[in-house]
């Protein structure tokens, strides 16, 4: 470790690359406080800009970043100089946290980051072709620039590496598997497993004694089965694609429709990739807005496609809720986070509604009231316990690569 004095507080980076954007967070580890937090976006385009906030308060300006290597060292720059300076020098920082987004089979904990442990990373490119060579940049980026700073991977895909094959495995000939790793992975595992263990410190209750139900819902949405502390079943599958109905993705849809779409349209695998992608979800059905906020007016401006929308996604999470209660042979907690999940309490409404069979009452009024907070949300008579709990997951990866380094 880079400051071993007892008197110096130890400072982690942690550090979301993607293929255009990278996001940080700077903590103070002493008391697991954020000190400062921004993100570059438009990476290699000339209207690129940055975002920091500090003291409450958030920044913006435009500032052209050509490159993944020249975004970090700039993000350097702003934490070590000018009016948004908060490190006297780089040698305050004992280490840097990265969000790694797909390590397949090959990680199923967060590890230093070593030359070995990167070419292994590197062998799961093939699986998030878009996110996982961005998170490679980052590393390599900051090794150009600190060479001697610890780095710890933190792996979207690690949570989910306790489920069982018959959970993880698709019905396809066992030998894409073998040879191409096509089976289930998840995603959202860093937001997954700090909920998790998160809401079980807030009830005071241990997690090896609760099957619990976590629901990650924004833009991006998944739904994971924990079973005494270890995942059993999670919704998204090799991609994020998988699983819930999102902003612009389509969730679960027969493999038919598929090739049906891509013979009818002449579409390439791009061009279907695009649709299910980007063009689907709530956007699509709605034929508006990815934003659940922008779907509820329009429910109260009359549009039906919006209120489609909603039924559709809201029905969704339940359906999942229910099958993992299945899963588990029983649920104890219900949490809902992500930005829908913290803050729209239709949602949450619309996903527990008709649950009472299965031991859920929900408390209306403290449904609705709560907003982005710790909470509990079903009644003091309700079976299950139905819970807000805010996700962190910079925190998470701040807290693993404290551990490691």
């Amino acid at each position: 470790m880079r400051n071993s004095s007892l008197f110096t507080k130890m400072k982690i980076l942690v550090l979301n690359c993607g293929s255009s954007s990278i996001k940080y967070a700077l903590y103070n580890m002493d008391d697991q406080s954020v000190i400062t937090s921004g993100g570059i976006e438009k990476i290699g385009l000339p209207d690129s800009f940055i975002t920091v906030k500090l003291n409450g308060e958030k920044h913006k300006w435009e500032h052209p970043i050509g490159e993944h290597t020249a975004g970090v060292q700039y993000i350097f720059e702003v934490l070590t100089t000018g009016e948004y300076a908060v490190l006297k020098s780089l040698e305050e920082l004992d280490a840097v946290g990265h969000r790694m987004v797909h390590g397949g089979e090959k990680f199923n904990k967060s590890v230093r980051l070593t030359p070995e442990v990167m070419e292994a990373f590197a062998q799961c490119n093939d699986l998030a072709p878009l996110h996982n060579p961005a998170n490679i940049k980052g590393v390599n980026a900051v090794s150009a620039l600190l060479p001697n700073i610890p780095q710890v991977g933190v792996f979207d895909t690690a949570f989910h590496q306790t489920m069982p094959d018959y959970a993880y495995m698709y019905a396809l000939p066992y030998q894409l598997y073998k040879e191409y790793g096509v089976r289930r992975y998840g995603f959202h595992g860093t937001s997954h497993r700090y909920v998790s263990q998160r809401v079980c410190e807030f009830l005071g209750v241990k997690p090896e004694d609760k099957r619990i139900i976590t629901c990650h819902i924004g833009n991006g949405a998944s739904i994971a089965a924990v079973k005494y502390g270890k995942c059993v079943d999670t919704s998204m599958g090799l991609t994020p694609l998988e699983g819930l109905m999102m902003g612009t993705r389509t969730g679960d849809i027969d493999a038919g429709a598929v090739t049906y779409l891509m013979d009818k349209f002449n579409l390439d695998t791009k061009g279907i990739s695009d649709l299910l992608n980007k063009k689907s979800g709530l956007a699509g059905v709605s034929e508006g807005s990815s934003d659940f906020r922008d779907i509820l007016a329009g429910i109260a401006a009359g549009n039906d496609k919006a209120r489609l929308a909603k039924e559709m996604y809201t029905y969704r999470i339940k359906k999942y809720i229910g099958a993992y209660a299945a899963a588990m042979e029983g649920v104890d907690i219900i949490l809902f986070t992500g930005g829908a999940g913290e803050n729209q309490w239709e949602v949450r409404e619309g996903a527990t509604n008709g649950l009472e069979y299965m031991g859920v009452k929900m408390d209306q009024t403290r449904n609705r009231s709560c907003r982005a907070t710790e909470a509990i949300l079903s009644a003091d008579d309700s079976q299950v316990t139905v819970c807000c709990i805010p996700t962190d997951e910079e925190l998470m990866i701040a807290l693993d690569t404290q551990a490691l380094c």
